[in-house]
């Protein structure tokens, strides 16, 4: 316990804060005051502000709630009053550049992380920033361009006296430190099989060992030292692709990552070598393979995720990752922390293939395991051995999710794409206490703090509690 608590302390999180994405350390808790069991658009709501579009999550650090958005073609970062929801300020961003995004994205969606001090924002469309509590801009970092199929998604993380932030996309991934005090970079290093997963990175303070930060991506998870940015150890055998974040409980973290169906256990399918294809299908010649030229049906579907380069044909070295990404098992796996070097075969303690999310991080809390996938299957396990307890859909929200769950005093918080709201008793079985309704859409994950819950729909934030 006294380890996990000076983790949270240097990742920034203050008492009753939510400083980052997913609240102190990424773990989704916060054991606050008497929070409400009941929560819906019109029942238990301390205020509600309106706001321009975001998929970022809120946070909550001192006084002050940070959210990012976007209005027209201005990228914003906005203040508001803790205590009654009012706007003390918002600033815009340069914007140099417009990334390409999926349907499901958009540009103001890595969440901000703060210290009490200082708030720290990344926007791909131009790169990092960061402003005092009162608005002024303390320094700007311009990063990019990104070619990530899906856009830009990880959220920075502050670690020691870095902020660390992990950009995976086709070509190019990296995890970098920058300074706290200037915003300029300390460490970049290369994660050269990292492809085009989001997933927002967590602080680990090993006994004996240098302050690291725990970055999973594509088949593997590295864990670099803070100071330097040296891989200290890494494990491979996670997902092609990896959105949700790494949850670490005293020595194990918990990771879940979901490339396809055809990834599920059993499903995958065996691609053909390159030097086989190759000789069947290349028409025009020219030692690669495009989408007229592809073997299935399968491989035309997924061509873009092939392609990194984006030149309009499949060279051997994409095609080595198609058969890698095509051969790789969706899972939620736990690993023993801690170790340097390979730790491959060495510290996964078990692994779990069904209903596994793309997006939403698991929760664990008082001893239970929470997922709930993307279309409602809520699992529940033992976070010790992997045993299931409960399997089922969550009764009365049958819905998508991109919200990851987040819990406190006993309760846990399931908010659905549509806007259902689940709360669950953590102490008696899972037993659902409540269900209710937001008036609006929710993608982003709701942040918990000093017994109140806050949860963003696409033009709002709701603040809930007395």
């Amino acid at each position: 316990m006294l380890l996990l608590t000076f983790v949270l302390l240097l990742a920034g999180a203050g008492t009753g804060d939510w400083p980052r994405f997913r609240g102190p350390n990424g773990t989704g808790i916060q054991e606050t005051g008497r929070l409400p069991a009941e929560l819906s658009a019109t029942r238990n709501v301390a205020w509600k502000t309106a706001l321009p579009p975001g998929y970022s999550s809120p946070v909550v650090s001192g006084d002050r709630i940070f959210v990012t958005a976007y209005e027209g073609d201005k990228l914003l970062t906005i203040a508001l009053d803790r205590a009654s929801g009012k706007e003390r300020w918002r600033r815009e961003s340069p914007r140099d550049r417009r990334e390409k995004l999926d349907s499901r994205n958009g540009p103001a969606s890595p969440t901000p992380v703060a210290d009490g001090k200082s708030v720290y924002v990344f926007f791909p469309d131009y790169g990092l920033l960061s402003y005092t509590f009162a608005g002024e801009e303390r320094w700007r970092t311009p990063l990019g361009p990104f070619n990530n199929v899906y856009g830009m998604g990880a959220s920075p993380v502050l670690a020691g006296d870095l902020l660390i932030l992990v950009c995976d996309q086709n070509r190019g991934s990296f995890a970098a430190g920058f300074r706290q005090s200037d915003g300029r970079e300390v460490w970049r290093t290369a994660r050269p099989d990292a492809l085009s997963g989001h997933s927002t990175p967590i602080v680990y303070d090993p006994p004996g060992g240098p302050l690291q930060v725990v970055a999973p991506g594509s088949f593997r998870m590295d864990n670099y030292s803070v100071a330097t940015g040296e891989i200290v150890s890494w494990v491979n055998g996670l997902p092609g692709e990896m959105k949700s974040g790494p949850v670490l409980v005293g020595d194990i973290i918990y990771i879940n990552g979901f490339s396809t169906p055809d990834n599920d256990p059993g499903q995958q399918v065996i691609v053909p070598p390159f030097a086989e294809v190759l000789a069947k299908r290349d028409a025009d010649k020219n030692g690669k393979i495009s989408p007229a030229e592809a073997p299935d049906e399968r491989t035309r579907r997924y061509f873009a995720f092939i392609d990194l380069d984006e030149d309009g044909a499949a060279d051997a070295a994409e095609w080595r990752i198609w058969i890698n990404g095509s051969a790789s098992e969706n899972g939620l796996l736990a690993f023993r922390a801690g170790g340097g070097g390979d730790r491959t075969g060495k510290s996964l303690l078990w692994r779990y293939s069904r209903s596994v999310p793309q997006l939403p991080t698991t929760l664990v809390y008082r001893g239970t395991l929470y997922m709930i996938n993307d279309g409602g299957i809520l699992t529940t396990f033992d976070a010790a051995t992997g045993a299931v307890k409960k399997r089922a859909r969550l009764r009365g929200a049958v819905d998508h999710y991109y919200a990851s769950p987040v819990a406190g005093d006993g309760k846990v918080y399931i908010v659905s794409q549509s806007g259902v709201v689940v709360v669950l008793d953590a102490i008696r079985d899972q037993e659902i206490l409540f269900t209710g309704e937001m008036d609006d859409e929710v993608y982003a994950t709701p942040a918990i703090a000093s017994g109140h819950v806050f949860i963003r729909t696409r033009g709002a934030l709701y603040c809930f509690g007395s």
